[in-house]
């Protein structure tokens, strides 16, 4: 089965390659031709999912799936929540983002935080809905060097490392992205579309 994910985000294809079983060919934008950037004007996570889903789908008749990724600090009020790749203004750099975002939260006690994924998977004229979050926290400096975003200012609950000092296959088990997708692949399943 070949299934697109409407990314051309290489990080994100690398952590969903790890999840999906070997007999789905996964196929990132780069692999479709498709070179542009897919407008997310969704005032919501799964909003943008949609539009990007449908992008494809329309564009170029591909079953496809797309997330979109928010990462929600509560003694912010939710931010940087939907604007989290584009944070700290529109060249989306992740140290500039994360750097906007620790210092918003100096001298801040509470730095709970989550972070949360939506996709929308276009299979067969029909689109579905999946979500996964993970609780943690805001670190107070930068720490690890694997993953990207915000990965390494982010200490899932229950861990002592960030998701940056994690190997990928303990991120991919407890991540907002990991759960989403075996949700996707579950539902695959169930519809006969991927064999057990």
């Amino acid at each position: 089965m070949k299934l697109v994910f409407a990314t051309h985000n290489e990080n994100k294809v690398k952590e969903v390659r790890a999840i999906v079983p070997s007999y789905i060919s996964l196929l990132s934008l780069t692999d479709i031709g498709c070179h542009e950037e897919i407008p997310e004007t969704g005032k919501t996570l799964e909003e943008n999912a949609i539009l990007k889903a449908n992008y494809v789908t329309q564009k170029f008749n591909y079953p496809c799936f797309a997330d979109d990724t928010g990462l929600v600090v509560a003694a912010l009020n939710g931010e940087p929540g939907v604007l989290s790749a584009r944070y700290a203004g529109e060249n989306r750099d992740a140290n500039e983002n994360m750097n906007k975002l620790l210092d918003k939260l100096t001298h801040v006690e509470d730095r709970q935080a989550k972070f949360e994924t939506v996709i929308a998977l276009n299979l067969s004229n029909e689109q579905f809905i999946f979500t996964g979050q993970v609780m943690g926290e805001i670190v107070e400096e930068k720490s690890g060097e694997k993953g990207f975003g915000y990965d390494p200012i982010f200490k899932p609950n229950d861990y002592a490392k960030t998701f940056a000092e994690l190997p990928l296959k303990v991120k991919n088990k407890i991540s907002h992205r990991g759960k989403a997708m075996r949700k996707l692949i579950a539902h695959l399943k169930s519809l006969g579309q991927i064999k057990e």
